[in-house]
């Protein structure tokens, strides 16, 4: 990083991004973010960081795991910011795996809206939905949520 560009501390981009710094310290360990070294050994982040890390978290909430957001980073560009065609891109190429996030979600939503009357949440074993555990052979856990295949 060149001394006219804009560095943050790991405690700036801490406060700036909202993530804890154990949880910055992670993300590099894992090569979601990169950082310079100073002479006293002390990370310096360009300023570019806090799109990643914004992404990062944004990414997490929507469901998608680490090794899905990194293998999405490393197809951004190295050496320069990332423009926004770049994330355009990125963001396209996942477009189908967040509708089937979204499409999990409203079978969750509307199953448990016609079991909330028992109570006991569990699709596997429930009067309601499923007496005497008739969909056994289906597998374990929430059959009904899960895509007939």
């Amino acid at each position: 990083m060149s001394s006219h560009r804009a560095v943050l501390t790991i405690g700036q981009l801490s406060e700036r991004s909202g993530v804890a710094t154990s949880a910055l310290r992670y993300y590099e360990r894992q090569g979601l973010i990169s950082s310079e070294r100073t002479t006293g050994n002390q990370r310096r982040y360009a300023q570019a960081m806090l799109r990643r890390v914004a992404f990062i978290r944004s990414a997490q909430r929507v469901g998608l795991t680490l090794e899905e957001i990194q293998d999405a980073l490393s197809t951004l560009p190295e050496g320069r910011t990332p423009t926004k065609a770049d994330w355009s891109r990125l963001s396209r190429a996942w477009r189908p795996r967040i509708d089937a996030q979204i499409e999990r979600l409203e079978r969750l939503r509307d199953k448990l809206d016609g079991c909330i009357g028992c109570g006991c949440l569990s699709l596997r074993k429930c009067a309601l939905n499923n007496p005497d555990d008739e969909v056994a052979d289906r597998g374990p856990g929430a059959v009904f949520l899960e895509p007939s295949g």
